[in-house]
């Protein structure tokens, strides 16, 4: 099945503006305060209802307690069986329970309730106006009046909610009554206090969840610039404008890494396009005119003429080679910023320079001089290396005539590795040094057999600079120059070999130097 494509709004259709796509529920804002909200909301009623039920089971226990409390008090003043407050023995069931009522004091929502033959008799007093909510009950009389053994229970009053009790039997000695003593609290009045801290916390929840919501709406916001700065910046960027980077503070955190890694990505796209646009544009230039030259031999050839062909196929094959050095050229320039241009490992740099010189000694009919060699093992490229130095001397021959000087070698100076070639050619006219390194340039002084497309030096300066150094130019017009690759290194120092060609003693093919 053929993957759809994501259906996208129309050109002209409107588009929210910032404030109010941020209020959007799809936004990672929106949804980071959702979350938060809901975590605090969750946190908030957990806290709210575990207080809530610790002070209701508090309550309940002080409740339970007090009724404990309340049989005690009776059992004190039963076991002496005579009234204290006026010092004779009680008389009758009646007798017993009025002056239990009256001699215990009740508590906010406590009642003290008396029952004699299963009838209602007395209870506590209690504010004027309240209404008599146990007393005229029938259904708490007949749970109650007729216990013959202390009980406790709870009992769900029409009128006053959830009623815990406590029943205690009431019995006198040569009194046939039977009498009942109820100790009673209205448990849900007394719950009220739980209830209202319960509610009060809630409204401070919901005060804390609008503050919270606040917090985190400003906490996110701070939070997620670094993401809004990374889509401002990508709507920035278009195919002919890729300067835009994100505003980096220094954070050392996640967003701030986020920051730099997607600024150094676009660095790596911006030098990717910037070299493909160069490679283009040298192209394009440089490739136009062996093209013309091509076209234009083609164009008068004479078919029936065969010197007339053999020439124009010898140019023929002679333009398409040199397009070919250029364009290999030109590849080899954009590949060297890329990172796998390189391919570091440890060389011995003595034996490297030595190699160098065998190499290049077939060059041309010159006097090839090894003058030192630095006994090092340093981590380069040794491909590139040897590339570099072989075009700076393949330069100095085009430059110089048969049994001219050129000399090479290497030296370890200051934590720098310097590679060079010296000639003793016309040198580089100063107004040219500027330039040398750059794409196709030539100098003045030129030699017209030189085929070269202008790109070896731009090559050396490129090896260089990948290895973190730089190419060098040292020359006085009519005296020779001094081309130098001069990369840093970490090196591990074993000696340091001077040869004598240094001082003018061997030569590689003219024997001794004069």
């Amino acid at each position: 099945m053929p993957p759809t494509a994501r259906p996208r709004s129309a050109p002209g259709a409107p588009q929210p503006s910032a404030a109010r796509r941020r209020l959007l529920p799809s936004t990672a804002r929106t949804r980071i305060i959702g979350w938060v909200l809901s975590l605090v909301l969750v946190a908030l009623a957990a806290v709210t209802f575990v207080t809530w039920r610790l002070l209701i089971q508090v309550t309940d226990e002080r409740m339970d307690e007090a009724l404990r409390f309340e049989v005690e008090e009776f059992a004190e003043l039963t076991e002496a069986g005579t009234n204290p407050r006026t010092g004779l023995p009680f008389r009758t069931v009646d007798e017993v329970i009025g002056e239990a009522i009256a001699y215990n004091l009740a508590r906010p929502n406590e009642k003290f309730l008396g029952y004699v033959d299963g009838g209602y008799r007395t209870q506590s007093r209690q504010e004027p106006g309240a209404p008599e909510v146990l007393a005229g009950d029938p259904a708490f009389a007949a749970l109650v009046a007729g216990v013959d053994t202390p009980r406790s229970g709870q009992y769900d009053s029409p009128a006053a909610g959830e009623v815990r009790y406590l029943a205690i039997p009431v019995a006198l000695q040569g009194d046939p009554a039977h009498g009942v003593i109820v100790a009673a609290y209205l448990a849900d009045a007394e719950r009220a206090a739980a209830d209202n801290a319960a509610r009060l916390m809630l409204g401070v929840g919901g005060v804390t969840l609008l503050g919270a919501a606040a917090a985190a709406w400003l906490v996110a916001g701070r939070i997620l610039r670094p993401l809004r700065d990374v889509a401002a910046t990508a709507r920035t960027i278009t195919d002919t404008d890729l300067s835009g980077r994100i505003p980096d503070e220094g954070e050392a955190d996640e967003l701030g890494d986020l920051a730099r890694t997607v600024n150094a990505m676009l660095d790596r796209v911006e030098s990717g396009v910037v070299a493909q646009r160069r490679f283009v544009d040298d192209a394009g230039h440089e490739l136009r005119t062996p093209i013309t030259i091509v076209r234009g031999h083609l164009e008068v050839l004479d078919p029936a003429d065969p010197q007339d062909v053999r020439a124009t196929v010898a140019l023929v094959d002679d333009e398409l080679g040199r397009m070919n050095r250029m364009v290999s050229d030109l590849l080899l320039l954009a590949r060297s910023e890329q990172p796998s241009f390189l391919h570091v490992e440890r060389v011995d740099v003595e034996t490297l320079t030595t190699e160098i010189v065998e190499k290049v000694e077939h060059l041309g009919d010159r006097r090839w001089v090894l003058e030192a060699a630095a006994g090092v093992d340093a981590r380069l490229d040794r491909q590139r290396i040897t590339q570099a130095v072989v075009a700076l001397a393949d330069n100095a021959c085009r430059h110089t005539g048969p049994g001219d000087r050129i000399g090479l070698g290497s030296q370890l100076t200051g934590g720098r590795l310097r590679f060079w070639v010296s000639d003793s050619g016309p040198g580089v006219a100063a107004e040219d040094r500027v330039r040398i390194f750059e794409r196709f340039a030539r100098g003045s002084t030129a030699v017209p057999r030189s085929d070269g497309a202008g790109l070896g030096l731009s090559i050396v300066r490129a090896i260089a600079v990948a290895h973190g150094g730089n190419a060098l130019l040292d020359s006085v017009p009519g005296r020779g120059a001094t081309f130098t690759v001069e990369i840093p290194t970490i090196t591990d120092e074993r000696h340091s070999r001077r040869h004598p060609a240094a001082e003018g003693a061997v030569g590689r093919e003219g024997g001794e130097a004069p």
